[in-house]
């Protein structure tokens, strides 16, 4: 696994040079910035698609799946890949654009979807509310914890509704997880744990090749790396661009955002104290891949919970996804999930006990509605945009998901062990 910490600090020396300019640059974007279109219940929303490579394919067909029930259609495309977005105006009809920015400019669009690599998720956003367009945004929220901090404030200064792509939020066991803990159903949380992990054979989170693409032609690499450091066109990291660390935070910002996230909104968690992670290549030593194969993550937050996040990429067996409480535990299952007592707090309730047979025995099984569904997610963000409705995952939510894996990624890059400084808002040694 190449470290590649010289470029991590050339990007932390980077961000922290412009904060001074960007706080000027936010006053004036925001007296700048275009509202939203007010919308009507009965009016169709028009969405502009940014990015048309997998992901995106895919959430244009499932908001073709729904356009008719939530009167919404898809007007308009965008990629810096000719052959995908021939393949997308093909698909939806939308008028094709190269340049984003072009895009935004469409006074008919009301939102967009922005699906492309990390590291351009913030530029877009910021860009976007700028032109007064709502927002869904692929997890995560943003590349790193500063632009994170930008987006976030942006946001909050606009009337635009921002929907971050973490769509298990979607499925209302965490929300409904979040209401018994607040009831005190399991006591004192102390600690949570989950995982994401996958198999591969020869090397891991690869992608085929498109040997029609050809760089200068019928694709903007210039564009593709954006605010990343300018490299010769490299197929590996265009296709698989979550392989490497300038465009994205590996294992931690494409899988433990959506896991930590769950557990930030059932424990009702916000910033953490501390986070600590391990790992490496510990099988695909030859791969070229710059993110490791094997990531674990520990965040302790100031409520005095400890969250545990697990990951192999060479091999799939999962763990019990539970939140432990001193009275009880909440173990996540497909159907949604069940909390049982711990043996000391359940005096009597054995055979022949006391309240054997009582409610209070009883475990308690929730049957989630709703999935990790993005039409769903989609659905929701339609009815705020139309009727204010909460967001299931919003800005603030969507930063506690940055910090807390970028903080990750930080720890095992430079091998230390960090804190969160919140008064600040800055990452410091622990």
């Amino acid at each position: 696994m190449k470290n590649n910490s010289n470029d991590l600090s050339r990007r932390s020396f980077v961000a922290t040079s412009v904060a001074g300019s960007a706080l000027a640059a936010s006053a004036r974007a925001i007296a700048a910035a275009r509202a939203p279109r007010v919308i009507g219940a009965n009016d169709r929303l028009h969405i502009g698609m940014i990015g048309a490579g997998g992901n995106a394919t895919g959430h244009m067909k499932r908001l073709i799946e729904i356009q008719e029930a939530e009167n919404t259609e898809i007007i308009a495309v965008c990629d810096i890949y000719q052959k995908r977005l021939d393949a997308a105006a093909e698909l939806t009809g939308g008028k094709p654009y190269h340049d984003y920015r072009r895009l935004l400019e469409n006074p008919d669009i009301d939102y967009v979807v922005i699906s492309v690599p990390e590291h351009w998720h913030a530029q877009m956003t910021l860009d976007a509310v700028d032109a007064g367009k709502h927002i869904y945004c692929e997890k995560p929220m943003t590349y790193n914890i500063e632009e994170a901090k930008r987006v976030r404030d942006r946001v909050k200064q606009s009337n635009v509704k921002m929907q971050v792509g973490v769509q298990g939020m979607s499925d209302d066991s965490y929300e409904t997880a979040q209401r018994y803990i607040k009831d005190g159903k399991i006591g004192k949380v102390v600690m949570a744990q989950i995982d994401y992990s996958r198999n591969h054979v020869d090397d891991f989170w690869t992608r085929p090749y498109d040997d029609d693409v050809r760089p200068g032609e019928n694709l903007d690499w210039d564009a593709f790396l954006g605010p990343a450091r300018k490299r010769p066109f490299d197929p590996d990291r265009f296709f698989a661009w979550r392989r490497y660390w300038d465009y994205s935070g590996g294992i931690a910002s494409d899988l433990f955002v959506h896991r930590i996230t769950r557990i930030i909104k059932a424990c009702n968690l916000t910033v953490p104290s501390r986070v600590v992670a391990t790992g490496g290549q510990n099988f695909f030593s030859d791969s070229a891949a710059e993110i490791p194969d094997t990531f674990n993550m520990m965040v302790d937050y100031p409520e005095g919970v400890s969250v545990l996040l697990v990951s192999s990429m060479a091999n799939a067996a999962k763990i019990r996804h539970i939140i432990r409480g001193h009275e009880g535990t909440l173990e996540f299952t497909k159907e949604g999930f069940t909390i049982t007592r711990e043996r000391l707090f359940a005096k009597g309730c054995g055979e022949g006990g006391a309240k054997a047979g009582s409610e209070e025995c009883q475990p308690i099984h929730h049957i989630k509605t709703g999935a990790e569904d993005t039409r769903l997610h989609h659905a929701n963000h339609h009815r705020a945009i139309r009727f204010n409705e909460p967001l299931k995952c919003d800005v603030d939510l969507g930063f506690y998901g940055v910090l807390a894996c970028s903080m990750a990624v930080e720890s095992l890059r430079k091998k230390r062990y960090l804190a969160w400084d919140a008064r600040r808002e800055k990452v410091v040694k622990a």
